[in-house]
């Protein structure tokens, strides 16, 4: 039986690798593990470690971070402590493979740690494009990883492009599109009454991330949302930021506006909430990836603000826009004008779980694998 450990740092990892985990966790011929670290472990966050825990998933270690300086030095300390942190970890239970997701420090730690160990890499949603700080430590990821399980042709066509081998290259789909639909369970009506809203009047879902190049001005991006919502009578359920640099900016301006009464604010909503509210909200904004990736399996109007998301593929319901008042105010319109898109996702078709499952279990890791090296 093949050992895995997945690393897992954030609330949105979680969420988008926890049905695939529970195929994972259902396999005969694997054992799953999860090294916990990052904002689960924070109160500040929402402490999503109790999720997990509730989950009855197999945590190898508990890895606590430094989060509440929220700057670029502090990002890059905590990947430096988590390096070592992780490398006695793995030594101690020597996995089979290590698998992580996407772009964060938590995830380029554990493959740092993994490759020294010559302990086989399994990288999820690689080859992806997105700006800021995230597009480059998601390619340094896929540059130490041996095995990738790509979303899209297009990110499949680019790792091959960067000298990874073709053959160690999977399209499986996104994981956080599975069973998305039935994950929807909570109906408008309930979820409003839940807040206290009108379900009959216009509502908005808002997640807004810090990045790293433009912290300073993240404050004055989220007033620009807030207002132009409340310009249009649009009620606003807003989550709060990841805990990355310039985060504290963000939040501050969003409590102040959930003290005035302008906005129903949660450090965190449990997955099936989250899915529910973007699935039945007249439109999402911010700069997650949830809205360039899942809200197109609800047809939901995505208003995208700035280079978070920047050159990631597309689906029809995304309305991107400068972090500037005026193209703002027009995206916020063509949105509400919009009302609903045709459920078509490029992000593929809900079975990545099975897919990933299969070659975690079946792939070879033999030392001709563990020997990287540029394939041309």
């Amino acid at each position: 039986m093949r050992s895995i450990l997945y690393i897992t740092g954030t609330r949105a990892d979680y969420g988008l690798m926890r049905h695939t985990l529970t195929t994972i966790n259902a396999s005969s011929d694997l054992s799953l593990k999860l090294l916990v670290t990052g904002m689960h472990l924070s109160p500040k966050y929402g402490h999503t470690v109790d999720e997990i825990r509730a989950d009855e998933f197999d945590i190898a270690a508990l890895v606590a971070t430094n989060l509440d300086e929220g700057t670029g030095q502090s990002m890059a300390t905590a990947i430096g402590e988590m390096i070592v942190a992780f490398t006695k970890i793995m030594s101690a239970n020597r996995p089979d493979i290590v698998l992580v997701l996407g772009d964060r420090g938590e995830m380029l730690a554990g493959a740092i740690a993994a490759i020294h160990l010559n302990i086989p890499i399994a990288h999820i949603h690689g080859g992806e494009r997105s700006g800021t700080v995230d597009e480059p430590v998601r390619h340094a990821i896929s540059k130490l990883a041996h095995f990738h399980f790509v979303a899209t042709q297009e990110a499949n066509d680019r790792l091959t492009h960067m000298g990874e081998n073709p053959k160690h290259i999977h399209i499986v789909g996104a994981p956080g599109i599975d069973g998305i639909l039935g994950l929807a369970s909570w109906s408008r009506d309930q979820l409003a009454d839940e807040l206290e809203l009108d379900p009959a009047r216009l509502v908005a879902l808002v997640v807004f991330h810090p990045v790293l190049q433009e912290q300073a001005a993240g404050a004055i991006y989220t007033r620009t949302i807030i207002s132009q919502l409340l310009e249009r009578d649009v009620q606003i359920v807003a989550i709060m930021p990841n805990s990355d640099s310039g985060s504290d900016h963000i939040r501050e301006v969003l409590s102040q506006a959930s003290e005035r009464g302008e906005v129903r604010l949660a450090a965190h909503l449990p997955r099936e909430k989250f899915v529910s509210w973007m699935a039945v909200a007249d439109l999402m904004i911010g700069n997650s990836s949830a809205g360039i990736i899942e809200a197109a399996s609800f047809g939901t109007p995505v208003v995208n603000i700035g280079n978070r998301q920047n050159l990631r593929e597309r689906n029809r319901n995304v309305i991107d826009a400068p972090p500037e008042q005026r193209a703002i105010s027009d995206a916020v319109d063509d949105a509400l004008s919009a009302r609903r898109f045709e459920r078509c996702n490029v992000y593929g078709d809900g079975h990545a779980a099975d897919r990933i499952t299969k070659l975690l279990a079946t792939m070879s890791i033999d030392a001709e694998v563990m020997d990287k090296c540029c394939s041309y």
